[in-house]
């Protein structure tokens, strides 16, 4: 991992907008938006978007980096921008100090701030927007905000319709579930709320879960107390009560649904068939990709490379569909 990122030489930086404004109505005199790069700021760029929870950050490893910004790679070429979204990672958030004062933020507002990365970079044009989980619902929205600013976009496990169903439901279990803890006390908690980000956590680990994997990686009972027992506890570690809420809650303004048919770049949307979030019973990414031009929709069937949920950043999964995805949207930009 060390030697992986010494070769990529990436870069990291902040950028501060001030008077932020949020759709609420709200404002923040100073917000803070941490970003990592890598390669050469002249070359087409790309944009990769993160997950609920996550940063920047989970794209540096083996299965993603490592399958696909290393020399020869499909996206070597290219200069690649990773924000921290709004509450996320580096960037301004809930636990910061404002705690549940911090604005109520909503997926319209981080695509805004991941612009304002763009717009400091100097970025007027994507070659391509990858997006997983949260940041493929957010290249949803990109598309549709801007139609020509991407030649193409790869969204990896979400749909593109409101969250609804059984998604819906146990993101409200999940944040109810912190709130309940009389630890919690309104989110000005003195010692973190345990209880609360435990039942919080066992309902992420029943969405993003794969029971294929889960019996692969524990097929006897001690096995499988172990790793329960390793997942729990590393996410204790580093889990944090406001920032938990904000985040599962941010989702609520979520629904491109009404303007599919606006978009413009070359689109490749990957789920999987053993992704609990988005299972391929429902039959939505066929359905509304149909209304996307230039869309393909593409459920990997489950296989030694599937990760349920976790798909999203295993490249190897998928990388075969973003090559395709490349080439088919190659034009003058790149000529």
């Amino acid at each position: 991992m060390i030697a992986l990122l010494l070769a990529l030489a990436v870069t990291e930086g902040d950028v501060t907008v001030r008077d932020f404004r949020f759709a609420s109505g709200a404002a923040m005199p100073s917000l803070r938006l941490h970003y990592r790069t890598i390669g050469s700021p002249e070359s087409p760029a790309v944009l990769v978007l993160h997950g609920t929870t996550g940063s920047g950050a989970q794209f540096l490893g083996d299965s993603f980096a490592g399958a696909l910004f290393g020399p020869g790679q499909l996206l070597s070429r290219y200069f690649i921008v990773l924000p921290d979204d709004i509450g996320h990672g580096g960037s301004s958030k809930p636990s910061d100090g404002l705690r549940g004062r911090f604005p109520r933020y909503g997926y319209g507002d981080m695509v805004a701030a991941e612009r304002a990365v763009l717009d400091h970079l100097g970025v007027k044009h994507l070659r391509l927007i990858v997006g997983t989980s949260m940041g493929c619902m957010h290249a949803w929205m990109w598309l549709e905000k801007w139609p020509e600013f991407a030649d193409a976009a790869l969204p990896l496990a979400c749909l593109p319709v409101q969250i609804a169903g059984r998604n819906r439901m146990l993101r409200e279990m999940a944040v109810s579930a912190i709130r309940a803890d009389p630890a919690f006390r309104g989110g000005d908690y003195t010692s973190p709320p345990l209880a609360g980000l435990r039942g919080a956590l066992e309902v992420l680990f029943f969405m993003t879960s794969s029971p294929l994997v889960q019996q692969s990686q524990a097929p006897t009972r001690d096995a499988a107390d172990k790793l329960a027992a390793e997942w729990m506890a590393k996410r204790l570690a580093t889990a944090e009560a406001n920032d938990f809420i904000y985040a599962f809650e941010s989702s609520r303004d979520y629904d491109p649904s009404a303007d599919l048919e606006k978009i413009q770049a070359a689109v490749t949307a990957v789920n999987s068939a053993d992704d609990q979030v988005n299972p391929p019973e429902l039959g939505i990414l066929e359905r509304e990709l149909k209304r996307v031009k230039p869309g393909k929709a593409v459920v990997l069937p489950i296989g030694p490379q599937t990760r349920g949920h976790g798909t999203h950043t295993n490249a190897a999964a998928w990388k075969g569909e973003l090559s395709a995805l490349l080439d088919r949207s190659a034009g003058s930009r790149e000529q």
